[in-house]
């Protein structure tokens, strides 16, 4: 078995200086993401509770799961007119040579 050299040590000290520094970076950007949701989530319950809307008394009533559906459905149509629309505009610039 061979030890490894200073210099080896030294490379692999830097190389693990870097991998926590890169780690540090990504809890960053991880704690930044979960403050932005946990705020626009916050920002929704005020105006709920400003409002006195009861999202679940609300989802009980008759009919609430049929208008679920059709907000779906109606989603699911504007997504595929958005993806038709691009997929034409790319086509146009294709056949007009404009980018």
């Amino acid at each position: 078995m061979t030890t490894p050299t200073i210099e080896q040590q030294q490379q692999e000290i830097e190389r693990l200086r870097a991998r926590v520094a890169q780690l540090e970076r990504e809890l960053v950007d991880q704690a930044e993401r979960s403050a932005r949701v946990v705020a626009e989530a916050q920002e929704q319950l005020y105006w709920l509770e400003r409002w006195h809307v009861d999202l679940n008394a609300l989802m009980r009533k008759p009919g609430a799961e049929e208008f679920r559906a059709a907000v779906r459905a109606v989603r699911a149509v504007m997504r595929r007119l958005r993806r038709f629309g691009w997929r034409l505009k790319g086509y146009k610039r294709k056949l007009t040579g404009a980018s």
